[in-house]
């Protein structure tokens, strides 16, 4: 294929393995699309799908996908860790050969319009497809979650970029845009309560947290805005969350730009705030796919602590990452199935 983008939309159903197959099955059938993996969590109770292929390939794939995702997800009973607002609750497309972001925002556009027309429900743009800076960020879009969007879609401000106003009890809202390739990753805190691995999070992310003063309540500049504390990283989301399958939580983290913050950078910043609090990290874990490139700079890295040379081999560097990253705490990482390289 001479035009490639990629789609990672996050379901919320992490449970129900027959629903999870059919969005898979919604993929596979769709004529030039092609899915390259399938990554649910129970405790987040949300599932990341990967594909990728020509632009009218992948615009219809996530089409099927959404519609299968409708029939069975019903947001009204729906419980996880994760924040959400919707059954399909972002939706993403990725420029990855052959096409611009600009080309991304059309089809994130004729995918929003399209689900807001067949399914009644509020979608809104984000990221490079966002039409007004408030929403730009995923976060401020999802405030309040599913659970606010009846107060939230009577707020003018809030209007939906497709659709009508109107709640729609089974789907929630959707968020859909344009990006560059973000890496979903978490760091294992081994300590089952959150409230250390959010604190870790709120000490690395870039937003940081509220200034507060000696009385607890938060500092205001002279305009009436909360003053905030930047955190350690650049191009770095993050929050804590228990995961209670493996007994420990998580600094969940998205690297919204790797080149600013790489992967071995974020973990070795999750470490040193990890030992001023006393917990141990075990190891991490790459949700979804990554690229190449940031496991190469990771592996370089990690050998170069070992006084090694950081010119080794591409599968010498990639086995130094996995180890260094401690990738294979939960599960084993098998490079075929999650670099995106090796799978297209």
């Amino acid at each position: 294929m001479e035009k490639i983008v990629e789609c990672v939309p996050n379901f919320s159903e992490g449970r129900n393995r027959g629903i999870i197959d059919s969005i898979a099955e919604a993929v596979r059938r769709t004529e030039n699309a092609r899915l390259l993996n399938v990554d649910p969590n129970a405790d987040y109770h949300r599932t990341v799908f990967t594909f990728v292929g020509t632009p009218e390939g992948v615009l219809q794939a996530a089409l099927n996908a959404f519609d299968a995702a409708a029939r069975g997800i019903d947001m009204s009973l729906h419980k996880g860790e994760h924040p959400r607002m919707g059954a399909a609750d972002v939706v993403p497309f990725i420029p990855v050969r052959g096409v611009t972001m600009d080309d991304c925002v059309a089809i994130a556009e004729e995918f929003g319009a399209e689900i807001a027309r067949r399914h009644t429900l509020p979608v809104y743009l984000y990221e490079y497809a966002a039409r007004s800076p408030q929403r730009r960020n995923l976060a401020d879009i999802r405030k309040g979650e599913y659970e606010g969007l009846p107060e939230k879609l009577l707020d003018p401000s809030w209007k939906p970029d497709f659709g009508e106003p109107v709640f729609n009890p089974r789907l929630g809202a959707t968020v859909t845009g344009a990006r560059i390739f973000l890496i979903a990753y978490n760091a294992n805190i081994r300590d089952p309560k959150e409230d250390k691995a959010h604190e870790i999070a709120l000490r690395i992310r870039e937003s940081g947290r509220v200034k507060k003063g000696p009385d607890g309540k938060p500092v205001k500049d002279a305009q009436g805005n909360k003053i905030m504390i930047p955190g350690k990283l650049k191009a770095v989301k993050a929050m804590g969350v228990p995961l209670d399958e493996y007994k420990i939580s998580q600094v969940s983290i998205n690297l919204v730009n790797y080149n600013v913050t790489p992967l071995h950078v974020a973990y070795e910043a999750v470490k040193e705030e990890a030992a001023t609090l006393g917990v141990h990290v075990s190891g991490s874990e790459i949700v979804g796919l990554t690229p190449l490139e940031p496991m190469l700079l990771a592996g370089r890295f990690y050998r170069q602590r070992k006084g090694l040379s950081p010119d080794g081999s591409e599968a010498e560097l990639v086995s130094a990452a996995i180890e260094g990253l401690g990738l294979s705490d939960l599960y084993p990482f098998e490079p075929a199935k999650k670099i995106i390289e090796y799978l297209i």
